[in-house]
């Protein structure tokens, strides 16, 4: 079977791999639903209307919210703590978007990884 392609605006789609390929640290997933992570943390994804989410620390959540037409991000009826919406104007600018994308990497990074998964071809293994 294919794997599923995003099938939100393929313009916000090339800002957002442009923006992802300015850090070299940090690789792009998720075909079908595109996002960023780090320790198994998300901090940033692409919406499936072409909207970009970012995560950030509470201080800089609060100066994104007031230097950009800006605000919390909703997603299944539900507001994602610590995530603000990008505007529009400021995913076309890769520039200006570089460091907020760049400060939300870092400061994931401070946050304690998350532990992995098992698979459950090992946890069957450990039962018999």
């Amino acid at each position: 079977m294919a794997k599923a392609s995003y099938e939100g605006p393929s313009e916000a789609l090339e800002r957002y791999e442009a923006l992802v390929a300015t850090n070299p640290d940090v690789d792009r997933k998720g075909a079908k639903n595109p996002y960023t992570s780090r320790n198994g943390h998300m901090f940033s994804f692409l919406g499936p209307d072409g909207t970009m989410a970012l995560r950030l620390p509470d201080d800089r959540y609060e100066e994104f919210l007031s230097t950009y037409d800006s605000g919390p991000v909703e997603s299944y009826g539900a507001v994602m703590r610590g995530y603000v919406s990008v505007p529009d104007e400021l995913l076309t600018d890769t520039d200006a978007l570089k460091p907020w994308f760049d400060a939300s990497h870092e400061w994931i990074g401070t946050l304690k990884p998350k532990p992995t998964k098992k698979s459950a071809k090992k946890k069957s293994d450990k039962t018999k």
